[in-house]
Parts: structure tokens; C-alpha cells; sequence
């Protein structure tokens, strides 16, 4: 059996930091970066991120919908840009919000998590709302290929609070995705490690609004709303309290928009940031 997700990312936050750099490459992005909106252009720009994050954070997050858009040829710019990142030694999280039901969820499993795979990603991020349970086949691959998943939970766009706030049986949609999520851990986890099973909660997100409290055992967080969403890395003490040694802090648009020559930069700088703001 492979390391776990859980523990490969414990060790990439204590060695190299929280930060986790988004990689999406926007139109506008690729205008600043002087490269074309093509399949080719959000390849180099993913390879230039690449270059610019390695060595200096743990994890790269690239958004599959700007590399889709481009149709087959993008797909295969983001595993040459996924691939590339691995080799580098970053933990790679593809930003995919896959969520299906039976076999077609395990096959979305399949393309995006199993070892060899073209679109191999070392985790994935999946929406719960076809039932947390419709994940236990991806779940169940992410384990034994010591890969990880992180399920949406309370995210920080203002569209989703109803959704996700509405409370059935006590409890928030949010909390019973977390409640599902660390169940699931509890069961595969050795004492004293992390889940491999990951949640996403946004940076900005009131976790009493929520209804979000503590989950046992830890697990890692994937936080999106640094950087130009507003959030800062005093929040990751202020909002995650006690957890915040297990957030990724997701920045991408802050972070690029330093342009090619200033990203590895700017992410030296968020990266200093954010060692500071858990220590």
C-alpha cells in the first residue's frame, strides 16, 4: 500500500508551507502573459507555473474548465502540465468537481486518479450532491492508488449558502457532508495520521453560519478564497482556529497576475506569508 494522501500532504505543509498555487489560466491571464488563447498557450502557461512553483510550495492546483475549453488538445496540455508538476515534486490537485452515481463516478475516478492514467492528478476535487456515498467507489480508488479527494462542503460563493446552510435532521448540508467525509476517515486512518479524504471550506465562509464545527481525525482542507477573493493569511488562524495547520491556502489570480516574470516572486512572498501566519 502506498504512503496515504493525508500523510503526503502533513509532510509537503510542514516542509514547504500551506500555500497552494492555483493554476488557471484565463483568458485575460494569457493576454497579460502574451500567449495565445489556444491549447498551446494554456500548456506554456501551465509549464511556466509549474517552473515557478517548484521548489517553493507544497501543492499546484490547475482548473481543468480553462485547459477543457480548448477541447482534446487542451485536455492533453493539462496532463503534460499535470504530469510535469508531479515529476517536479509538487502534490497536484485537479480541480475537477466531478460527482456522479455507479460506474460513471468510478470512471471519472478512473481517468482522473489511477496510476498511469493520461489526466493522472494526485487528488481530485468532487461535489457531494448526487450523496457523499455515490463517492465510495472514487474513495475506495484514492486509497489504495494513495491518492486523495476533496469533497465540496461550504464554499464561499454567495449562491451556495442556501444550499449548503439549509439544515435537515440538525444539522447543515455542510455539516453532514464533513460528518460523512470524517466517518469515512475514521475508518481507514491509523491513530495519530491524517484522513486522506479531504473537504473544501472557503476562506471567507462564517463557520457558525455554517454550522461547521472540529472533525475528527484531522484531515486536509482545501481553502479557495485567498488572495483576490479577499481573504489574507491572518484568516487562516481566524477562521480555521485550532485546524489551521491542515489548510491548503488556495491563491491563483493573486498570484499570476504578477505576470511570467514576477510569479516565482509572488509566490515566495505568499509562501513566507502564510509560514508565518501557523506558526
Amino acid at each position: 500500500m502506498p504512503q496515504s494522501f493525508g500523510a503526503r500532504v502533513r509532510e509537503a505543509i510542514a516542509d514547504r508551507g500551506p500555500l497552494c498555487v492555483g493554476i488557471d489560466p484565463h483568458a485575460a491571464l494569457l493576454a497579460e502573459w502574451q500567449l495565445a488563447d489556444s491549447a498551446e498557450g494554456v500548456r506554456e502557461f501551465g509549464l511556466r507555473v509549474v517552473t515557478a512553483a517548484a521548489g517553493r510550495a507544497a501543492v499546484v492546483k490547475p482548473q481543468a474548465s480553462f485547459f477543457e475549453r480548448h477541447g482534446w488538445r487542451g485536455l492533453a496540455a493539462l496532463g503534460e502540465v499535470m504530469a510535469a508538476a508531479r515529476a517536479a515534486g509538487l502534490i497536484v490537485i485537479a480541480d475537477v468537481k466531478r460527482g456522479d452515481i455507479g460506474s460513471t463516478m468510478d470512471a471519472y475516478a478512473q481517468a482522473w486518479l489511477a496510476a498511469g492514467a493520461e489526466l493522472e492528478a494526485d487528488a481530485i476535487t468532487a461535489s457531494p450532491y448526487l450523496g457523499v456515498g455515490a463517492l465510495s467507489g472514487t474513495f475506495d480508488l484514492a486509497r489504495r492508488e494513495g491518492k486523495g479527494v476533496f469533497v465540496l462542503a461550504a464554499t464561499s460563493n454567495p449562491e451556495a449558502r442556501a444550499l449548503q446552510g439549509a439544515v435537515a435532521d440538525g444539522r447543515t448540508v455542510a455539516a453532514q457532508v464533513v460528518a460523512e467525509v470524517s466517518a469515512r476517515n475514521a475508518e481507514t486512518a491509523a491513530a495519530g495520521e491524517w484522513g486522506s479524504l479531504g473537504v473544501v471550506i472557503g476562506a471567507t465562509v462564517d463557520w457558525e453560519a455554517a454550522g461547521l464545527a472540529p472533525f475528527v481525525p484531522p484531515a486536509p482542507i482545501l481553502a479557495p478564497g485567498f488572495g483576490h477573493q479577499g481573504a489574507v493569511p491572518s484568516d487562516l488562524r481566524a477562521r480555521f482556529g485550532a485546524l489551521a495547520p491542515c489548510v491548503l491556502a488556495s491563491e491563483s489570480r493573486s498570484l499570476l497576475s504578477a505576470g511570467p516574470d514576477g510569479v516565482a516572486d509572488a509566490i515566495d512572498a505568499a509562501g513566507a506569508a502564510y509560514r508565518e501566519a501557523v506558526r
